[in-house]
Formats: structure tokens, sequence, C-alpha cells
């Protein structure tokens, strides 16, 4: 538990920012409320008696060394990441604690990797990020498949959602990160990202049972496309989504997700089906739950807790798969992920 540690959670009046401060208090943590939106920050905290609340701004250092000052680890649930990451990565380094974000955009993840794998290792510290339900499951998940492989041939991550209702942040990161491609798609093939204009395909994908095989659009890119090659040697690796899904997503007057339960988690279910193949071979790991964005709480505060606690393997920049035991990190997710391992 977190025995009353103390995490800053930058974004924290967010849809996933709200399910991360949640999780940390129900984990023993002590959450410390901040964010750019000084009214949505009162309006949280007036909400949660007892919390610190602490305005600051990506483009106000300063501002950011104060909502760190005194926090074990900080929480980076504000997109897009494109502009809050490496603002909040340097104040971090600057604080000396972990940083974990829930990042789905994939060039702002790449940008991770590329600017701060050196000094975040010179200064022993760790940064996990796109620790959320795009790029931390995935990479989990191929990571569990694997096993004692040490390469594989390729990696496919179907996605099948039975809806999809963007929050505005995902609405807005997906716009920042359509502006970077100039419109353009992406794809990890032959061991490097491509950028291209083709129409992506639409196919059949085979899904355990119960969903059996759906419709997905090929080439539905995710961050997987970074967070798994940071540490695998695989060429290929290929994500999906279910073509309802992708709908939702495209549609401009999809509403945003409406709780169901006293959690605030939406009606929307999951099944990610990872799959790893070399030669003849093939391994799979299934996931279930419900509502990508209550997930990514337990996954973002999970690898506070094990960063926290020493339960890592290496420094610097580094993917869930590559830092943590995926297998077990995924098992100990039991109360929101049932699992399945088939190698």
């Amino acid at each position: 538990m977190g025995s009353g540690q103390t995490v800053a959670v930058f974004g924290a009046y967010g849809h996933t920012g709200r399910f991360v401060v949640a999780e940390l208090r129900d984990r023993g943590f002590v959450p410390v409320l901040s964010g750019r939106d000084t009214d949505k920050l009162r309006a949280l905290a007036a909400s949660c008696p007892g919390l610190d609340a602490r305005p600051a701004s990506v483009d106000d250092p300063a501002s950011l060394d104060r909502a760190l000052a005194g926090a074990a680890a900080v929480i980076n649930c504000a997109g897009p990441f494109a502009e809050t990451a490496a603002p909040v990565i340097e104040a971090a380094l600057r604080a000396g604690i972990p940083y974990v974000d829930v990042a789905a955009e994939i060039e702002a993840n790449l940008d991770t990797f590329t600017h701060f794998a050196d000094r975040a290792r010179a200064a022993g510290t760790v940064v996990v990020p796109a620790m959320a339900f795009f790029g931390g499951l995935g990479d989990l998940l191929v990571s569990a498949a694997m096993g004692d492989w040490t390469a594989a041939d390729e990696a496919h991550v179907a996605y099948g959602l039975s809806s999809w209702h963007p929050t505005a942040g995902t609405r807005v990161a997906g716009a920042v990160s359509g502006q970077r491609r100039d419109g353009r798609r992406v794809r990890y093939s032959h061991g490097r990202l491509e950028y291209h204009e083709d129409a992506l395909p639409t196919l059949k994908w085979p899904f355990p049972d119960p969903m059996g095989a759906r419709e997905v659009i090929g080439e539905f890119t995710m961050a997987d496309v970074v967070t798994v090659p940071s540490h695998l040697a695989i060429p290929e690796v290929r994500t999906y989504m279910t073509v309802e899904a992708a709908g939702d997503l495209a549609a401009p007057d999809t509403p945003t997700p409406t709780a169901v339960d006293e959690r605030g988690r939406s009606a929307q279910t999951f099944l990610v089906d990872a799959v790893v193949r070399s030669g003849g071979a093939e391994r799979r790991a299934v996931a279930r739950g419900q509502d990508i964005y209550a997930v990514s709480a337990p996954l973002a505060v999970e690898a506070v807790h094990r960063v926290l606690t020493g339960q890592t393997r290496t420094v610097g920049v580094a993917s869930a798969g590559a830092i943590f035991d995926a297998s077990d990190y995924l098992r100990a997710l039991s109360a929101h992920i049932s699992l399945e391992l088939c190698q």
C-alpha cells in the first residue's frame, strides 16, 4: 500500500486524472492535485477535502517545482502530451522523483524515449511513459506472451472494444498527433516507424470466445508500436481496432463517457488479444475488463507502487514490459483485468 506517500497528479481534474486520484487514495497514497486550470482544480479540491491543490503551468517551471515539492512521484494525466510530457519530466528530474504518464500519443512517447533516456539513466531515476490502456497494457501483454522467447517475428495487438466514447482530451490529442503527421498514417514495420498515406485495410480478427471473429481496422496504430519495440526484438508490430469502436471515435457527435457504476466507469467493455509469432509457433495473452479510461488508473498507480518499493528491473526511460515483471504485474491487477496466458 501507499503508506501515506504523496504522489502529485498533473491533470488531476481530467477524466482519467480523477480515476487516478481515486485509485491513489484507495491504495493508501496521498494525491497532490495539480493542473493548468485553476477553477477546475479548485472544484476538484472542494470535492476531495484534505487534499492539497497546487496550480501549475507547463510554461512556468517554478510552478511545476512547487507542485512536485515533497512528492514521492508524479503521474502526468494532462494531454496533449506533446505539450506536457517534456516540461513535467524536466520537473521530475529536478525533484529527483519518478515520472509516470498515461500518454497514448505515438510521437509524444517517442519523444520521451529519444530525449530523456540518457538523462534519466544518468540521474538514476525512472520515467515510464504510456502506462495506460494504450501502450502500457499492450506492452505488458506482448511481454507476458513472449515468456522465455528473446525475439519474435511479429506481434499483433487487437483491441475488441464494445464502443468508444472518446473524452475531450482524446479528441484533442488525436488532433495534435494528426497535425504532427501532416495527416499521414503510421505503422511499425521492418523494425522502424513508417509514415504513409495508404488506406487502412479491414479484415476479420479471430478474437477468443465469446467475442469470436470480428471486423477490425488493420494498422489502426496505437502507442504499442513505441513501447513494444523499445525493449523487444520484434520487427513487425501491428495493432487493430474493432470497426464499431473506430467508427465511434471518428464520428464528431459521439458523446463523452457516461458513468454507470459507483466507481464512475462507463458501460464500455474491452478484450485485448495480443499474439506473438516466431517461426511456426504462436503465443497469446488476453485481457478483459471494463472502461479503457478507468483501467488506466490501476495500471499507472501500480507502476508508482512498484517503482517506490523497488520492484523494477532498470532505471531511465522504460516501458512497462521492460521495467516490470509483465505476468506478475498483470496478475496484480486481477480486480480490474482478467488475464489468460496461452504459451
